[in-house]
């Protein structure tokens, strides 16, 4: 006998003559429906693998997090759910200035179901020698249909000394520009005379002396404590001349060296962006006595999902 509700999942119960019981309850209700639990059932709920699995408990929602530091593939087993997210790209190099960190970028409610999801964590960008410049643009990261930009390199003791463009801009040196970042993502590096700091998630970089990078943005972990991300390197210091304090921004920028107040051979290399913060990596000494700005911290991608506690 033909079963009508195999060659027409759509029609509707109460059209359906080989039942009696649901259709009285739900005349309207078609049969795709009912068979698949939607009537007497909650989503089926999601199991899913890949990255380090973590969970915990925030004012009473209990959430699993998959954390990617380095790329994968998540994959969804069986059930639905709608997924958080937050992807960071790998922070830019350093030079003299400090550089940019990575694009930070979150979201809410995309819908997961049994299948494969591809995630790219971008690496830090190669911190560079105080001659050359700008430093080397962090790498993309991307899942989830969502791209985060590199940040943008700092900018070098050279006749431009301009910072490069990403998710966040390199802090410009001398009379160069700072690099522009990405709308959503970040901001502009620093834009003062001298080296400055990269910019960071939740502000420019440094517009003033200091050279500091701009501050990082809060993001979400494996734990109920909002960890930052995304923050701006430091400027490096000029060897005879003195440098300023040159901090990282915070959310993982590298801090830019204290060159000495006299003297040529003070100060050293700038630091590198924390790595899995996409911090941008700071500027290092310039002058005769050239040292290396640092590189850029690795991007981090999270995904997490409501469970039943």
């Amino acid at each position: 006998m033909l079963r009508q509700d195999r060659t027409n999942p759509s029609t509707a119960v109460s059209n359906w003559r080989g039942r009696h019981d649901t259709p009285k309850a739900w005349p309207s209700s078609a049969v795709s429906t009912w068979l698949n639990g939607g009537l007497f059932g909650a989503a089926v709920p999601l199991t899913a693998f890949g990255g380090i699995i973590t969970q915990y408990e925030d004012s009473g929602t209990t959430y699993r997090v998959h954390t990617f530091r380095g790329s994968g593939t998540f994959y969804v087993a069986s059930g639905t759910a709608d997924v958080d997210w937050l992807i960071v790209a790998g922070g830019g190099g350093g030079v003299v200035a400090g550089a940019g960190a990575g694009g930070m970028q979150t979201g809410t409610g995309f819908a997961v179901s049994a299948g494969t999801y591809t995630v790219t964590v971008g690496a830090g960008g190669a911190g560079l020698g105080t001659a050359l410049g700008p430093g080397t643009v962090g790498s993309n990261s991307v899942a989830l249909g969502t791209t985060s930009t590199g940040g943008g390199g700092g900018g070098g003791n050279s006749s431009s000394g301009a910072g490069g463009a990403g998710g966040s801009g390199g802090g410009r040196y001398g009379g160069g520009t700072a690099g522009a970042g990405t709308a959503g993502q970040g901001y502009a590096g620093g834009a003062v005379a001298g080296g400055d700091g990269g910019g960071g998630k939740s502000e420019v970089g440094s517009t003033d002396a200091d050279g500091q990078g701009g501050d990082g943005a809060t993001g979400y972990g494996g734990t109920a404590s909002t960890p930052l991300y995304a923050g701006g390197g430091g400027a490096g210091g000029y060897t005879g001349l003195g440098g300023e304090f040159a901090a990282g921004g915070t959310g993982g920028g590298g801090a830019g060296v204290q060159a000495a107040s006299a003297g040529y051979g003070a100060g050293g290399d700038g630091g590198g962006g924390v790595p899995n913060t996409g911090g941008g990596g700071a500027g290092g000494q310039s002058g005769p006595v050239a040292k290396t700005g640092g590189d850029g911290g690795a991007g981090i991608v999270i995904i997490r999902y409501e469970v039943a506690a």
